[in-house]
């Protein structure tokens, strides 16, 4: 039968199958009212035709659910669909205490098995004071959480106890490897019993093996009635003296012989972790230390009665099988008459639950009482949508056509109206007194990290309800908390192009300098240098320079020179007369100048054209020089310097010198 995405109980959907169990199947489920994932337990199909193990199962939840320990799985729920009987329970994260004692392979440190061992005993000594008997402890149903909590589960043949317990029928339930000698018979048992298994889940825990085994379950009843359990420390060396006597100690034939309450074996587990190889444990058998006393002498009625028991013995004696077997007999009628009149005289009757959620307190104890039900555990907890002293839950929950048995108790919350809580000022504390601070104003918080230069790792920057607010108690303060300065690596620039490298950096959270260099040797517009090394961590918005190889094309600058401004006018002439008397005639003739340019470029200086005479008087004597950058030229005449100017060729290419 496939459950999966049903809904039980209008409350409980069922998301997968986790586990199998000898009376019932055990599912994931998500209550749809609280929120939270559970684990329901569904009786198997076979058994809900069966009134003896529908009894058994509501047995175990309501004995199960009467209890609270942490060492205990909780029940929180129990009802039924049709011919569906489930149980609720917490969802316990781990492994069974088998899958961890399989998966090992061996003995499991003493140490560690003590602990659970405490753990388990804690667990049964809350539930024997209940008058609760769980007689199935075994490794499968003790669970170990992700935190190593040991979880005792499936009470599933547990039964409350008042005067004394026999099993059903003459019949056994349990598993055979873990029972005890009387359980085994058939008979009484009670809660030395689950400390007999318990001793038996020590022993396998400590040597990797159950203390008796055979290849049927009656052979293995049989070694529990009549062997003695090889010693635990014969096993495995390793086991301390302490925890050997507790183990044999716990799995004395004689009930009397063993421990007598959990209580009793807890103080002795607790003194092993302390004193391991200790001599504490009492496993001595009981001597007769009666004083000898007066017997009467026998008279002759004594001895007649004598003579007829010895008669009667004699016919025992000569009928032996016979009588073994009319013995057998009647305990057998006695035990199923017995066990029918238990059963049918303290089998409560099932009563429709009372709806008494937004009831007062008072109201909703006597719709309880009406229905011949008790007031179970009253919890008081604040709520912004019920009113004060009214019920806001039950437990079990109100269900249409739910039933459960007279006497039962029905828990309640009860709502403690709205309370307030003034908002503390935790701006400036560290994390962990901020929360602490928060929890005792009675408010819950939500913490945002967030990156900050001025305030130091842990510490809160910010707070979004202010200080001295009044609220709900409840409410939820969202605080900052530094993480510190943001650390950034510093990725590898070299060889990208300028614009490539400046986009990488800024997208990575640093501020960038471009510097510029020339070589020809290598590529235009490339990243040839960065100040810091690449896959170095570094603050956020740090400055990293980049040097780019910035490779310039030559120019040609065109130089005009005004020989004629730079004499300032002062021009030399030449006289020449011709001619004679009345026909003489003087001509004068400008005295040619020495013009010599250089170019100074890069810190090396290049003359211009040939060094030349010319007309002092020309005004546009024209020289080229190919070039790149800034340059200064200068103008000799006649050897001496007259002019000096200089040029970036990058903004003009024409420079006239006068």
């Amino acid at each position: 039968m496939n459950l999966e995405g049903r809904l039980l109980g209008n409350r409980y959907e069922i998301i997968s199958k986790i586990g199998n169990g000898g009376m019932a199947m055990v599912y994931k489920a998500k209550d749809q009212v609280l929120n939270r994932h559970v684990a329901v337990k569904i009786l198997r199909d076979e058994f809900t035709t069966d009134d003896e193990f529908i009894k058994r199962f509501s047995i175990e939840a309501q004995s199960a659910a009467s209890i609270t320990h942490p060492n205990i799985v909780s029940v929180y729920d129990v009802g039924n669909e049709g011919n569906l009987y489930y149980i609720v329970m917490e969802l316990v994260k781990g492994k069974t205490l088998k899958e961890i004692i399989v998966e090992e392979g061996a003995a499991l440190p003493w140490k560690w098995s003590t602990n659970i061992a405490i753990q388990i005993a804690s667990a049964l000594e809350t539930a024997h004071k209940n008058n609760i008997v769980h007689r199935d402890i075994k490794p499968h149903n003790i669970i170990i959480t992700e935190d190593g909590i040991a979880k005792v589960t499936d009470f599933g043949i547990a039964k409350a106890v008042s005067n004394s317990t026999i099993t059903a029928f003459g019949s056994t339930i349990g598993s055979v490897h873990y029972f005890s000698p009387e359980h085994a018979r058939g008979g009484f048992t009670d809660s030395k019993s689950d400390l007999y298994s318990l001793g038996v889940v020590m022993y396998e825990m400590l040597t990797g093996k159950v203390p008796f085994d055979a290849d049927t379950p009656v052979s293995v009843a049989l070694k529990h009635m009549q062997e003695e359990p090889v010693a635990p420390k014969e096993m495995n060396p390793k086991i301390p003296s302490a925890l050997n006597d507790i183990i044999l100690k716990a799995m004395r034939k004689d009930p009397t012989l063993r421990y007598q309450s959990a209580t009793e074996m807890l103080r002795d587990l607790n003194k092993a972790l302390k004193d391991p190889e200790g001599n504490f444990v009492d496993n001595n058998s009981y001597e007769d230390t009666e004083a000898t006393r007066v017997i009467p002498t026998l008279n002759n009625e004594d001895i007649k009665t004598t003579n007829t028991e010895k008669s009667n013995s004699n016919f025992f004696k000569a009928h032996k099988k016979l009588s073994i077997f009319l013995i057998v007999f009647l305990l057998f009628i006695i035990s199923i008459f017995g066990t029918i009149g238990f059963l049918n005289a303290t089998t409560p009757k099932d009563v429709q639950i009372p709806k008494v959620t937004e009831l007062t307190q008072e109201e909703a104890k006597r719709k309880i009482q009406e229905a011949k039900l008790v007031l179970g555990e009253v919890k008081e907890e604040y709520n912004t949508e019920v009113e004060k002293g009214k019920v806001i839950s039950q437990d079990p929950a109100y269900r249409e056509n739910y039933n459960i048995k007279e006497g039962s108790a029905v828990g309640l919350v009860v709502s403690l109206g709205v309370e307030e809580a003034i908002v503390p000022k935790v701006v400036g504390e560290t994390q962990e007194d901020a929360i602490k601070m928060l929890e005792e104003a009675k408010l819950k918080y939500e913490v945002v990290e967030e990156y900050s230069k001025k305030v130091e790792t842990g510490y809160v920057i910010e707070q979004e309800t202010k200080e001295n607010t009044t609220v709900n108690a409840g409410d939820t303060v969202k605080i900052h908390v530094s993480t510190g300065v943001k650390k950034i690596t510093v990725p590898s620039v070299l060889g990208k192009s300028e614009k490539d490298a400046t986009k990488e950096l800024k997208n990575a959270g640093f501020k960038v300098v471009v510097s510029v260099e020339e070589d020809d040797l290598k590529s235009d517009d490339i990243v040839t240098k960065q100040s810091i090394d690449a896959g170095t961590e570094v603050e956020d918005e740090s400055t990293i320079t980049i040097t780019v190889n910035k490779v310039v094309k030559p120019k040609t600058l065109t130089i005009t020179v005004n020989v004629n401004s730079i004499m300032d006018g002062k021009v030399e002439y030449t006289e020449v007369t011709t001619g004679e008397g009345e026909n003489q005639t003087t001509t004068k003739t400008p005295k040619n100048v020495k013009i010599k340019v250089e170019v100074e470029s890069n810190d090396k200086t290049y003359t211009v054209g040939d060094e030349e005479e010319v007309d002092p008087t020309m005004t546009n004597l024209i020289r080229s020089f190919e070039g790149k950058g800034t340059v200064t030229v200068r103008v000799y005449v006649n050897g001496g310097l007259k002019r000096t100017k200089s040029i970036n060729l990058n903004e003009s290419t024409e420079l006239t010198i006068k």
